[in-house]
């Protein structure tokens, strides 16, 4: 369990704008929770569930000892309902089961919590029908949607629901939360640098594609600088085979390119933020040899490399291209 002080760590903004509403005891009846996955939105709605239903709060610290927070804690609370998509999406009965329960007391309290996990798969008529629910909110009752695609999200029901805005997590909790899973410390530094939702990351990291990737962007950039004969060779042997997807090809120019900018943090002394960290020496190397403006112009070849991808450039010919201009330095 987590207190808002713990929350406050992920989600500053949004902990400071709910704890103020559940002092004043102003919660509004819906709010539309916004953010990649991995930012908190749901330990933060079911932490809002605590403060809604606990009677020994403390402002709005909930006791996470009472009936209500030991059940909600759980996952039994009989008054707390959760909605998930069935198959691809949230239907129509689902929302219907919903307005069904809203006319009902609650069975401990009187008030009612539904949480709607990926909001925005809700079908059209589903989305008609929690309109409906939300232009005439009952009492004593909190809606939570929860959605990493506001925009797929009817107008209307945003008008009609606060929302808030989760942000990415900073590099070092994602670094932790990906670690806590068991992910190599190697691994989740790269994939921080990478992406900062958290399903992206476990996608990249399915087949073992993101440690193989990592391996051949290393043994490129050594490559590079001590046995440039050897660059196009395992362009050809390893990388070309292992970045067969769009996707794979961007996110290996996304790697050169934070290896390029630990170069960069190198030369001004933020070794701290470093991504490649077991490679520190070489990159110290690289450093020392390479001027600021010249580590700049690398990181805009990359750049320029990326965006000619975008435009459906040869990938063979793109590589060879990109890291010879690099080589010329």
């Amino acid at each position: 369990m987590q207190s808002w002080e713990q929350l406050s760590v992920m989600q500053p903004r949004v902990v400071l704008m709910l704890t103020k509403v559940i002092e004043r005891n102003r919660l509004a009846h819906a709010y539309l929770f916004e953010g990649s996955s991995g930012t908190g939105k749901q330990q933060v709605a079911l932490q809002l569930a605590k403060s809604f239903f606990c009677r020994n709060r403390t402002g709005a610290e909930p006791c996470q000892t009472c009936r209500d927070c030991r059940r909600i804690e759980h996952g039994n609370h009989p008054d707390v309902h959760f909605i998930e998509p069935d198959g691809q999406s949230i239907k129509k009965h689902q929302v219907e089961y919903l307005q069904k329960e809203f006319t009902y007391r609650g069975v401990e309290s009187g008030k009612k919590v539904y949480l709607i996990n990926d909001a925005d798969l809700m079908t059209a008529s589903a989305a008609n029908s929690m309109l409906k629910f939300l232009e005439e909110p009952t009492a004593d009752t909190l809606a939570v949607l929860m959605t990493e695609r506001r925009q797929k999200i009817l107008p209307t029901i945003q008008s009609r629901s606060q929302q808030l805005s989760f942000a990415p997590l900073p590099r070092q909790l994602f670094v932790d939360k990906l670690e806590a899973e068991g992910i190599s410390s190697g691994n989740a530094v790269l994939l921080a640098g990478l992406t900062t939702n958290y399903s992206e990351a476990i996608t990249l990291l399915e087949g073992d594609w993101i440690a193989k990737a990592r391996s051949v962007v290393i043994q490129l950039m050594e490559e590079l600088y001590q046995r440039p004969n050897q660059v196009l060779f395992t362009l050809q042997e390893k990388w070309l085979p292992l970045c067969k997807e769009r996707w794979q090809q961007e996110k290996g120019l996304d790697m050169m390119l934070l290896w390029l900018r630990d170069v960069m943090y190198t030369k001004v002394g933020k070794q701290d933020g470093l991504t490649y960290i077991d490679q520190q020496k070489q990159i110290e190397q690289q450093a020392f040899s390479s001027s600021h403006d010249r580590v700049s112009e690398k990181m805009s070849f990359v750049e320029e490399a990326k965006r000619q991808l975008q435009a459906n450039a040869n990938l063979q010919l793109l590589m060879e291209k990109l890291l010879l201009t690099i080589q010329e330095g």
